[in-house]
């Protein structure tokens, strides 16, 4: 049998393991992404990025989401993740991250989340099979416009509500009309967002359908899911997304067989090291704003008796500088505020 160790082919890609960082809406930037491959992930993808804003030369968008670290090609790919509803922008988009660096271009069309499906992108394509298609068709001619061999992948529901399998049909087309390299395939309905049970089978006959790689996401938040799903389906690769939020760990424990849970410690000097690196980013003031998502995923691994937990996170969401939320990290080192 397959193993997740092994390498696969992307394309003109060698991805070294099977196991992928998932685009995360708002989180997925450069050193997120760096973190998931210091801890094994052997390709990521970024956060979701607008075609128009890239287009349109939106100063943020192209300095800020589109920065790829050196230090992250060492580990293996990097992917950009797209959205959109104009095949025009998207081909001018996805020329300029293929110019940009981008070893890969995905594009997305299963985010269920309103503000994006009433664009016509994300979801809503699902209901669009025909722009689907030409929205890919534009990336692939864009990608293959800079000149680079970047491969194109999407990433898909299985429908739009429960018992529609709308997004089997549609990969097809993607890649046989539209030339894509991969699908990632998320084998629940929009409507369910993250929750009820992943629909394996239907993952697993796409897999046996599809003549491209399936790289399986959605419900794979331990490292037995993801071991008992990518047996269950035979999917090329598997992408771990919100299971990893705060647990790099999650990585090892799937590619190299960790047991032990993080110690307090090891949760700590990982935190701190992604406070330098949003700091890095985004400069001392907005990264102790943008510290704040982040410590909810964290805390309540630090083993902390509940008052102390909840004392803690209360003070470090009010920490105006990241100096100010190293010293109350620091204080939770304290053997009177850990666990029993």
């Amino acid at each position: 049998m397959t193993r997740l160790a092994e390498p696969w082919q992307l394309g003109p890609l060698r991805v070294p393991n099977r196991v992928v960082l998932a685009p995360l809406a708002g989180i997925g930037n450069w050193f997120v992404r760096l973190q998931a491959k210091r801890f094994g992930a052997g390709m990521a993808v970024s956060e979701m990025i607008s075609s128009h804003a890239i287009h349109y030369r939106n100063r943020k968008t192209c300095s800020e989401m589109l920065r790829i670290d050196p230090r992250e090609r060492d580990g293996g790919p990097v992917s950009m993740q797209l959205f959109g509803d104009d095949p025009l922008i998207m081909r001018a988009a996805a020329e300029q991250v293929a110019r940009a660096g981008a070893d890969a271009i995905d594009i997305n069309m299963g985010c269920p989340v309103p503000k994006v499906c009433k664009t016509g992108a994300g979801a809503a394509l699902l209901r669009d099979p025909e722009r689907a298609v030409a929205l890919a068709r534009a990336a692939v001619h864009g990608a293959k416009a800079s000149g680079r061999d970047v491969p194109v992948t999407a990433k898909l529901r299985s429908g739009l509500r429960a018992g529609d399998a709308s997004g089997v049909e549609l990969a097809q087309r993607l890649v046989g009309e539209a030339g894509v390299a991969a699908i990632a395939f998320h084998p629940r309905p929009a409507t369910a967002h993250h929750k009820g049970q992943p629909d394996l089978e239907l993952a697993a006959r796409l897999v046996a359908a599809l003549p491209a790689p399936v790289i399986l996401t959605g419900g794979l938040s331990s490292a037995g899911r993801v071991r008992e799903a990518f047996a269950r389906t035979g999917a090329a690769a598997v992408m771990l997304a919100r299971g990893a939020l705060g647990n790099p760990w999650l990585f090892a424990e799937v590619l190299h067989g960790r047991e032990q849970r993080p110690t307090p410690h090891e949760v700590l000097a990982e935190l701190e090291w992604t406070m330098d690196r949003a700091a890095e980013h985004l400069g001392e003031e907005r990264a102790a704003r943008y510290m704040r998502k982040f410590y909810p995923w964290y805390v309540p691994q630090l083993g902390l008796a509940t008052a102390c937990a909840r004392d803690l996170m209360a003070r470090l969401q009010a920490a105006e500088t990241l100096a100010q939320a190293g010293r109350l990290l620091r204080s939770a080192q304290a053997p009177a505020a850990l666990a029993a």
